[in-house]
């Protein structure tokens, strides 16, 4: 198998797609309402959807990251696009230099920025 997108669905996909916009560049694709992202080797993609309404109120229910070799740029570079902070970047216990930092979106979802992680050895 192989992980290949994230959907986010909202009440107001332009504002989202407007938002990510500034963090992530121009998007990758644009059609019927969804605007999409490839980042890496998958994509993420803003769309409505006729069960959201408003804002989450479970944010940390999904989190979906984004991997970056300079977390610390890459977060000051959000944040100064528009990104709610909702957690300044910090190491991982156990993981010597690692950082993740966790940002939110006008609706209220949650993302992070994160040093690459190695998968466990099998």
């Amino acid at each position: 198998m192989n992980f290949n997108s994230i959907l986010i669905g909202s009440e107001d996909p332009d504002r989202l797609a407007a938002y990510y916009t500034k963090l992530l560049g121009e998007p990758t694709f644009a059609d019927g309402g969804y605007t999409g992202w490839v980042i890496g080797s998958g994509a993420v993609t803003i769309g409505p959807h006729s069960e959201v309404k408003g804002t989450n109120d479970q944010p940390g229910r999904l989190i979906w990251n984004i991997e970056s070799n300079d977390v610390q740029g890459d977060f000051a570079r959000f944040k100064a696009a528009g990104a709610t902070v909702v957690q300044e970047p910090y190491s991982f216990e156990g993981a010597p230099g690692s950082s993740i930092a966790t940002l939110a979106d006008p609706d209220g979802n949650y993302f992070q920025l994160m040093t690459p992680m190695e998968p466990p050895a099998s």
